[in-house]
């Protein structure tokens, strides 16, 4: 009897369709960002501290502070836009 043939669209080692993998693949991706942005926010939060204890750099200072909540405001639409948003297509 000869071997069955795999549905079309699926991969024959698992039983994930392409599309499957690649929402996986583009998930990853999107994580990675996330952690990056989380690991940005913490630096941008650490440098700020450092500059104003040290007082002499009123630029970095200002650049950092308003840096901080724009890359928090980021973080959170890329999360909102990406795991909570479901199927519903965000038009820009």
């Amino acid at each position: 009897m000869p071997a069955a043939a795999p549905e079309p669209g699926r991969r024959d080692l698992d039983a994930r369709t392409d599309d499957q993998v690649a929402l996986e693949r583009s998930a990853q991706r999107v994580s990675d960002v996330l952690l990056t942005l989380e690991h940005s926010i913490a630096a941008a939060k650490k440098a700020l501290k450092v500059v104003q204890k040290d007082g002499v750099d009123t630029n970095a200072e200002l650049a950092l502070t308003a840096l901080i909540p724009e890359l928090e405001r980021q973080r959170k639409r890329l999360q909102q836009d990406t795991y909570f948003a479901g199927d519903s297509l965000r038009l820009l």
